[in-house]
């Protein structure tokens, strides 16, 4: 199968996870090359993402690297399936490839546990407040870029919907809940979403008070998506430049403790569904 020119994160991943798996056993990748009947070109290819590998080849390797962690090594083997085209596809060429990404890890994850102070989460979006948040970048987008942006942000909550939904936890800042993005009709609107989301068995969401005081961290959206084993979760966070992706353990593990802290010091669900109707009453 011929190289990919631009292997998604989730392709990324998998070919980091294969190296980190190769480099702890001490294998080689001439060693590699050879067990997998493949050139060494073809393992740096697998590694950076570029290059598919089977779940055979998968299994053979992590029996070599005497990975005994079955339910790891399994977690990758489904990776390595060739996939069915995802929805977001579609919208390749036509918006930056980070916005995909972000898509296709949201379909992939098993849990989903996110902390915004300013913005709200984009799978609890209501499509005027979309729109406003796109209109207002910098430098402006035309409008058909806007409406491919609001268009892929909602299709983007499918993981909420259906049979099987992703269970959701989000923590919100009470600031994020008084910013009126697109003017006061659209964040009462707004916050009668969450409201009505909330309602919802899998979408718990949980707000900071003003009260609450300082807050760690840099005061960026972050997004944990968990995988189906810990080794495979991963943090997303907003950037100027777009998402960045971040998984290395001692990432996962401060992240990890900063969305315990934000959990611990917000207001109990009742609470939290009360302040956001005193503050839509308001509007």
């Amino acid at each position: 199968m011929a190289a990919r020119t631009s292997p998604t994160e989730r392709q990324k991943r998998l070919g980091v996870e294969v190296r980190k798996m190769r480099t702890s056993a001490g294998m080689t990748g001439e060693y590699a090359a050879g067990l997998l009947g493949v050139d060494r070109g073809k393992i740096s290819n697998i590694e950076s993402g570029a290059r598919p590998i089977s779940p055979e080849r998968l299994r053979t390797l992590a029996c070599n690297c005497d990975c005994d962690d079955e339910a790891y090594v399994d977690a990758l083997a489904e990776m390595a399936q060739p996939a069915e085209r995802g929805w977001w596809e579609k919208y390749r060429g036509t918006l930056p490839a980070g916005q995909l990404d972000i898509a296709e890890l949201e379909h992939h994850a098993v849990r989903i546990r996110s902390v915004h102070l300013i913005h709200m989460p984009g799978l609890l979006q209501s499509s005027d407040h979309a729109q406003a948040i796109f209109k207002a970048a910098l430098p402006p987008l035309p409008q058909h870029e806007v409406a491919l942006r609001v268009a892929h942000r909602l299709e983007r909550q499918r993981v909420l919907e259906g049979d099987n939904p992703t269970e959701y936890i989000g923590i919100l800042h009470e600031a994020a809940l008084r910013m009126q993005f697109g003017g006061r009709k659209v964040a009462r609107v707004q916050l009668e979403h969450l409201l009505a989301l909330a309602e919802r068995a899998h979408v718990v969401l949980r707000v900071i008070p003003f009260d609450a005081g300082s807050i760690p961290g840099a005061g960026q959206t972050v997004v944990y998506l968990e995988g189906p084993v810990p080794q495979l979760d991963t943090v997303q966070i907003d950037s100027a430049h777009g998402p960045e992706f971040l998984y290395q353990e001692a990432q996962l593990s401060k992240y990890r403790a900063q969305l315990d802290w934000m959990e611990g010091r917000a207001l109990s669900i009742e609470e939290s569904r009360t302040l956001i109707q005193d503050i839509a009453s308001q509007l």
